[in-house]
């Protein structure tokens, strides 16, 4: 028993040695794997070519901010090359002298420590490398940037040269900032080719700017000069010997200022053409538009002036024909208003409106006798005379039209009353064509309520005709009154049909009922009830559906039998 136990505890010893052997064994082979990870990336770091990239930077001899720039990259390469690298192998040392000693976990954070150096060399190199190449490409940019603008900048002083003329007062100007724009090249060369490209690129920028800016305002100023040196003065000489020659012509203006604005925009063209020889090219470009508009605006006056005389020519004489003609048309108009109120009531005011039109009429009469010997003697302009024509044109165009509208609605009012008069003989044939068809009925009697409307209806007809015997005849109520008269006679007319055929219907629902006279009391007693309705009070509605009840009950669908017989048949019954 005691045997067992110390042989179990050696065997459990054994495999703890195992496992704690297996553990280093793995942790030493990671722990190596990770230091020659760090030794491929040390060697791999100082395998790049930083040394012969330095060399190359200092053979350029550069001077001023390129050579402070220079200086700090490469002392941070030195920094890296001597005291990281020397940190660097330290700790490298101390990871494999840790790793040896089996002290596996310190060994992991030294690892960790050589990463983090290892890191930041590596970023640190990236960095410095990235700076010497910018000061390396730095002057070859700067050699094409400035023969893409000395390009440009050659171009502008052979513009200028050869076509000189076309920059107006602008010409000195241009020629000054040119001059500067060489000073710069000159500057800029001088700073490149002494070692200095970083300096210089900031010169070149600026003489770059100034390159650009000359040759926008070199595309610019000849379309503006050529506005203020020819289009301008020319337009404004026109304007002037055009507006003399009107006033020559004894043209009225009403802008009393005119000759004031010529003069103002002369002046405008003259401070834009100072501003031209300060290439000031915005600010003429902004007053040129608005000369340009001005000098539209006195074309448009003079246009205005010219136009409006052909027009007011042309129609001087037709508005004193115009005039003459509204009023002769208003005086007849009134001639036959006050000879047809005699007859008829005027219900629209018609007087009131032609009196109304015979004062619009007077008052342009009398504007026009203003006007002629204004015109004659030339104190109005014309184109306040063409307003008033057209003003004039539109009043007596509405004039004439409500003046034969009245006239039509006149004439109107004789047609109304002939087609009254046929209204009431038409009415009074349906009346006496309706009473004889009535009577042709040899019906008992007729129902008080059919009688009262017929008379009514009667009554209405003759109410009518009174009125359109009168001596002076209101046609508005006239047209009402024939409309109630039609609407009269219709109802009475369906009402007429109505009572016969309740009545025809009835004699022969009776007569048909007869057949059950005796073998149904309640037909007989029908019978007798509609017999009495028909015969003594004349509801002739009441006794059809008394007895058509009660046959529908005997022999149900006799009435409608009876019914369709009657309607399909009426002359023969």
């Amino acid at each position: 028993m005691g045997t067992n136990i110390i042989f179990g505890i050696v065997i459990a010893i054994i495999v703890i040695a195992a496992i704690l052997y297996a553990i280093g064994y793995f942790m030493r082979k990671k722990n190596q794997e990770k230091l020659n990870a760090l030794e491929k990336r040390k060697e791999n770091l100082f395998d790049l070519p930083v040394i012969e990239e330095v060399d190359e930077v200092k053979r350029m001899h550069l001077v001023g901010q390129s050579q402070n720039t220079f200086r700090e990259w490469n002392q941070q390469w030195t920094d890296i090359s001597t005291k990281s690298f020397a940190e660097l192998e330290s700790q490298i040392f101390e990871v494999e002298e840790l790793n040896e000693r089996i002290r596996f976990f310190k060994a992991k954070g030294a690892i960790e420590q050589a990463e983090a150096t290892m890191n930041d060399m590596e970023s640190q190199v990236e960095e410095i490398r990235a700076g010497l190449k910018e000061l390396r490409e730095s002057e070859e940019r700067n050699s094409l940037e400035v023969q893409k603008a000395l390009d440009v900048y050659e171009e502008l002083k052979k513009n200028l040269r050869e076509q000189g003329e076309e920059f107006g007062p602008a010409y000195n100007e241009l020629q000054k900032q040119i001059k500067n724009i060489e000073i710069e090249f000159t500057q800029f060369v001088t700073l490149n080719t002494s070692g200095d490209p970083v300096e210089a690129r900031e010169v070149l920028e600026q003489a770059e700017q100034h390159t650009y800016e000359v040759e926008d305002l070199m595309k610019r100023i000849p379309a503006a000069y050529e506005e203020l040196n020819r289009t301008f003065p020319d337009q404004l000489k026109e304007i002037q010997d055009g507006y003399q020659k009107l006033l020559d012509q004894k043209y009225v203006f009403p802008e009393q200022n005119f000759q004031e604005e010529i003069n103002r925009v002369k002046k405008r063209v003259e401070n834009s053409t100072n501003d031209l020889a300060k290439t000031e090219v915005a600010t003429v470009e902004v007053a040129n538009r608005d000369t340009a508009s001005d000098i539209d605006g006195l074309y448009t006056v003079m246009e205005r002036e010219i136009n409006a005389k052909k027009y007011v020519m042309k129609n001087r004489q037709v508005i004193v024909d115009y005039i003459e003609h509204a009023t002769k048309n208003n005086r007849q108009l009134l001639i036959e208003l006050d000879h047809t109120a005699q007859s008829y009531t005027l219900n629209h005011n018609e007087l009131g409106r032609v009196r109304g039109f015979q004062t619009e009429v007077d008052e342009l009469a009398r504007r026009n006798n203003e006007y002629l010997p204004q015109l004659e003697n030339h104190e109005i302009s014309y184109s306040e005379v063409q307003s008033y024509y057209k003003d004039a044109y539109k009043i007596l165009d509405d004039v004439e039209s409500q003046q034969v509208e009245i006239d039509e609605s006149l004439a109107e009012l004789r047609r109304g009353e002939k087609v009254a008069h046929e209204k009431v003989e038409a009415f009074e044939f349906r009346l006496r064509n309706l009473k004889r068809f009535v009577e042709k009925q040899r019906l008992p009697g007729l129902p008080g309520e059919y009688l009262e409307f017929f008379f009514v209806a009667t009554d209405r007809v003759e109410d009518l005709g009174k009125e359109l015997n009168k001596i002076r005849i209101n046609m508005q109520d006239i047209n009402k009154l024939v409309s109630v008269c039609e609407d009269d006679l219709d109802l009475l007319d369906e009402q007429t049909h109505d009572l016969v055929d309740a009545a025809a219907l009835t004699e022969q629902m009776m007569q048909y009922a007869n057949r059950y006279r005796h073998s149904h009391p309640d037909i007989k007693a029908a019978i007798d009830k509609s017999l009495y309705l028909f015969s003594k009070e004349y509801r002739y509605q009441d006794a059809l559906d008394e007895i058509g009840t009660a046959l529908e009950r005997v022999e149900p669908g006799a009435f409608k039998r009876i019914e369709n017989f009657y309607f399909n048949n009426r002359d023969l019954v």
